[in-house]
């Protein structure tokens, strides 16, 4: 029987999220590894299922597994797959819908979180104390979107709810976009000066790497929140780590990482100021139907001969 790998199920849900009865599945809970470690776990596997941007796909890995003939990946892009080492090899990829509203609830949730100060408040009260930090309301904040795409533009439209000013800027962005999602077209500086909160939701690539360093972290005001459910490098991790120590931000949000899962012993994790999940974005159980759900069904289209949702 074709041997199957599912990957990163990090919560040991991914058997009830989908019917996978008839398939010879092995679920791994844990990180795999680095690549020389994720080669020799998936040795045996015809099929591996990678959640998205999770586990390194890489050329090494690719080559290295001789039974692999289909990764059936959750989304319809993972940057942590080589997609042109699978077409040199012949490994068919093929991905699954999801659902655009989990990050950006994230992303609201953790500006409330930050203006709010709720982490600190119920620390607080679990060691007895009462009312030790004095918020900041939504309505009127200036939020400066980094990025109006699908996400983006849902963050928008919470914006919108909580009467906030919106102001936008990304390479592309024009006004007629902005004015669309109800936001004002700014450049880099003037945003990263002006807003209250900023949200990241740009796509990782060459453009967008460091986009977001210590230049433009100097530029925002000592009390504005800064949120990234969008990919950990798009901002300098060194220099936001140094604008937090210092108290030079008022805060950040942060979801995602350089390195994931994040280090026990990262300096981060020690931060009043910073409010951390563990890349939670898209982790809610409607995405994790579809994505398990579809994952299925590209397996099973691909036994059958007719492959669907085919990336490469």
């Amino acid at each position: 029987m074709t041997k199957i790998a599912a990957l990163d199920d990090y919560q040991g849900t991914a058997k009830d999220m989908a019917d996978w009865s008839g398939l010879d599945v092995t679920y791994f809970r844990d990180p795999l590894g680095d690549t020389a470690r994720v080669i020799e776990r998936l040795q045996p596997f015809d099929i591996v299922c990678p959640m998205r941007e999770r586990t390194q796909i890489n050329a090494d890995v690719i080559n290295g597994l001789p039974n692999l003939k289909l990764l059936a990946t959750t989304g319809m892009r993972n940057a942590a797959i080589d997609i042109q080492a699978a077409q040199e090899r012949g490994v068919m990829v093929c991905g699954t819908k999801g659902s655009a509203t989990p990050t950006p609830e994230l992303a609201f949730g953790l500006m409330l979180a930050l203006g709010r100060q709720i982490p600190q408040s119920g620390a607080a009260m679990r060691q007895g104390r009462w009312q030790t930090g004095v918020g900041r309301a939504m309505k009127g904040a200036t939020l400066g979107l980094l990025g109006l795409g699908r996400l983006g533009a849902q963050v928008a439209a919470y914006a919108k709810v909580f009467d906030m000013r919106i102001i936008a800027w990304s390479q592309n962005l024009t006004e007629e976009r902005a004015a669309e999602c109800g936001a004002e077209l700014v450049t880099k500086d003037e945003l990263f000066k002006q807003s209250d909160f900023i949200s990241v939701h740009l796509v990782l690539s060459d453009r967008s790497r460091g986009l977001v360093g210590a230049r433009e972290l100097g530029l925002m005001k000592p009390d504005a929140y800064i949120v990234n459910t969008s990919r950990g490098p798009i901002i300098d991790e060194d220099a936001l780590l140094e604008a937090l120590q210092n108290k030079q931000i008022g805060g950040a949000g942060i979801d995602v990482f350089g390195v994931e899962p994040l280090p026990a012993d990262h300096p981060i994790r020690t931060l009043d100021n910073a409010v951390l999940t563990p890349h939670l974005g898209y982790v809610t159980e409607d995405t994790y139907r579809i994505f398990y759900g579809e994952t299925v069904e590209c397996i099973r289209a691909w036994l059958g001969g007719k492959p669907i949702n085919v990336m490469s």
